[in-house]
């Protein structure tokens, strides 16, 4: 259940073998090698040298452990970039990506796809049946360091291929993107310019498109890469490590050919990257919040198809955010038993050494960088390593009772065209999962025309286009369905839609938006009836034959409900949001418990887990023994009962 990211080609080959002791002695089982090894791979162009890498998977291998190798394309060495200088990746202002550091590559590069293509299958062929070798990643964290959107002339070259293929005429293109609008038609595909250094705002539906194309060429590459591998290493599964709150590509079309979806966590550091206020911040600063990690858990398991790794699991401070403080006592035991409580079926540290040079120096490992002496997230490893033992096989992850559409295009949409300048589609996404999970329910993520009927609550923050197959799971959907704001706003081509927003959806909502405002910050709107406090960032004007079941403070209505279709026409406050998410458990049958602001609760089968990110004890309303911990859930720790 255990693994960690090891580097070999970092280190002394007389301190391997001592390396693979330690791993096993500590409760490892599963070892990621390779994924950034090119140059030590094909130093020169055809010349190999896998020697190296022959006795270090025999070594790891000898010693019981099962490997999980990376194909390198990540980091393509500095001789192939020379000669093939196209295919960096170039930034939104024009200037090249060189060099000097990782993902140096544009997707839309055929000769990096070519060069791609012969180093996995290189790889493949030597190792693809190697006895220790159990899966593969792909690459590495695809888009990491905003390298999914490159503005390049490769980019611009596959992007007219893409639209020929997808408008076949200028005319669909000009119709479909509204290019009558200040004189932007083009008379063929060759005269389409890429959206950006434009003088104002580039045609959004041409944003749009832009996007749709980078995010297939993402999973086309990905596809490319998997496809080799399976014919030279059957019996072998591949999944690839995806990121936190990363939304430049649809991770649903990578996921659809992985055999099962991986993420890299890393809580503390995330809580840097998401908008929270400085309050926040300093409250979660040495432990994460505690719907962080969960969050992506949730996620990748529905990515994966009920299936995820931890590929990489942070193990003390990190290296690339504004601050990086090291994890409070007891956090990394407890985020490891947290991943597998949401279904994981391993979670692997990065990494094994902290490294002494290069960029990562900064970053913890699970051993001082001198040899072989644990840190403290090792030893915090070790014994997350003994409760797993403790447990023994943990039950089957079963479905949620309640659901949450996520939708990778939404964010697009609204970060093209955000009306708001603090309208961000993934902190409104989270901050539902944060209200319905503060009442203790589990939480499936699913994609838009994902089957909804077995689901009691579906929730939709935000679904901007609402496509036929979104459409018809939504109509078939059994349960309580809740849609929040800007929901049905555009057409596929970024249109306001004829019969105006909702959209689709007015046949479920019998309702219409007319207008709709952004608020600046320290605007409030006050809402009254089934739920109360205030719309902050957004509201909406909506004229409805529904019932209103609360109001804002000029009268309009601000939630209705038809049949089981409820529609919530701002972005709500913390108390709005709370009294909205009960008030839809209660209406779906659900049983909630109203848990502290640092407390979660997740269920794996018959065990259910309870975790404190707080500093004071909490006590549970279970009865019995627990299995691991206190009846008195201790501040940074766990416990767990069987049902």
């Amino acid at each position: 259940m255990l693994g960690v990211c090891y580097y070999p080609e970092h280190w002394p080959e007389d301190w391997w073998a001592a390396d693979a002791q330690c791993m096993r002695e500590l409760g490892i089982t599963y070892v990621r090698i390779g994924e950034f090894a090119w140059s030590r791979y094909e130093p020169r162009r055809a010349e190999f040298a896998w020697g190296w890498l022959d006795r270090a998977m025999n070594t790891l291998g000898g010693a019981g452990l099962k490997i999980v190798l990376g194909t390198p394309t990540a980091t393509p060495p500095k001789w192939l970039v020379d000669e093939f200088p196209g295919l960096t990746p170039i930034d939104e202002q024009g200037r090249p990506r060189g060099f000097g550091s990782r993902r140096h590559y544009t997707f839309s590069s055929q000769a990096y796809w070519r060069e791609s293509a012969r180093i996995v299958e290189a790889l493949a062929e030597r190792y693809g049946q190697h006895a220790a070798l159990v899966g593969w990643q792909t690459d590495n964290e695809y888009g990491c360091h905003n390298t999914v959107l490159s503005w390049g002339a490769e980019d611009l070259k596959a992007f007219r291929a893409w639209l020929r293929r997808n408008y076949q005429s200028p005319e669909r293109l000009n119709e479909a993107w509204g290019s009558a609008f200040w004189s932007m038609e083009v008379r063929s595909f060759d005269e389409v310019a890429l959206p950006n250094l434009t003088v104002t705002e580039p045609n959004p539906a041409a944003r749009l498109d832009y996007w749709r194309f980078q995010s297939e060429q993402v999973a086309a590459y990905d596809r490319m890469q998997c496809d080799i591998v399976r014919r030279h290493s059957p019996g072998r599964w591949i999944t690839h490590n995806f990121m936190g709150f990363f939304n430049d590509f649809d991770h649903w079309q990578v996921g659809d050919h992985l055999d099962f979806a991986s993420w890299d966590s890393y809580p503390i550091g995330l809580v840097e990257r998401f908008p929270f206020g400085d309050a926040e911040r300093e409250r979660w600063q040495d432990t994460s919040h505690p719907d962080i990690a969960p969050f992506h858990h949730d996620l990748y398991r529905g990515v994966g198809r009920g299936r995820f790794w931890v590929m990489e699991q942070q193990p003390g401070p990190v290296n690339w955010a504004p601050w990086n403080p090291a994890p409070a006592r007891g956090m990394v035991r407890l985020w490891t038993l947290e991943a597998h409580a949401h279904g994981a079926d391993v979670v692997s540290y990065f990494r094994w050494r902290q490294a002494s040079f290069a960029q990562e120096q900064m970053h913890a490992g699970l051993n001082l960088p001198n040899s072989h002496e644990l840190s403290p997230g090792g030893r915090e490893a070790a014994m997350a390593a003994n409760d797993l033992a403790r447990l023994g096989e943990l039950p089957a992850t079963a479905q949620a009772q309640v659901a949450i559409v996520y939708d990778y295009e939404a964010h697009w949409i609204t970060a093209i065209q955000p009306h708001g300048v603090d309208f961000r589609y993934p902190e409104l996404v989270f901050r539902w999962y944060e209200a319905i999970r503060r009442l203790g329910l589990d939480v499936d993520f699913v994609a838009p025309g994902a089957p909804l009927e077995n689901y009691r609550l579906v929730l939709a923050p935000s679904l901007p286009i609402v496509s036929d197959g979104a459409e018809r799971a939504l109509v078939a959907a059994t349960g309580i369905v809740a849609f929040g704001p800007r929901s049905g706003s555009k057409t596929r081509h970024f249109s306001i839609p004829e019969d105006l927003p909702p959209g689709p959806l007015q046949r479920l909502l019998n309702s219409r938006v007319t207008e709709v405002s952004s608020l600046r910050p320290g605007v409030k709107v006050g809402i009254s009836g089934a739920i109360c406090g205030h719309a902050e960032r957004w509201r909406e004007q909506v004229e409805t034959r529904a019932e209103t079941l609360a109001t804002f403070a000029d009268g309009a209505p601000a939630l209705i409900v038809e049949d089981n279709y409820l529609y919530l026409a701002c972005w709500p406050n913390v108390d709005a949001l709370s009294m909205f998410m009960a008030l839809l458990c209660r209406k779906a049958g659900l049983s909630t418990i109203e848990l502290p602001g640092e407390v979660r609760l997740r269920r794996r089968g018959d065990l259910t887990f309870a975790f404190n990110y707080g500093e004071t004890p909490w006590r549970a309303p279970f009865s019995g023994q627990p299995l691991l911990g206190e009846p008195e859930v201790v501040p940074r720790n766990f416990t767990i009962w069987r049902s």
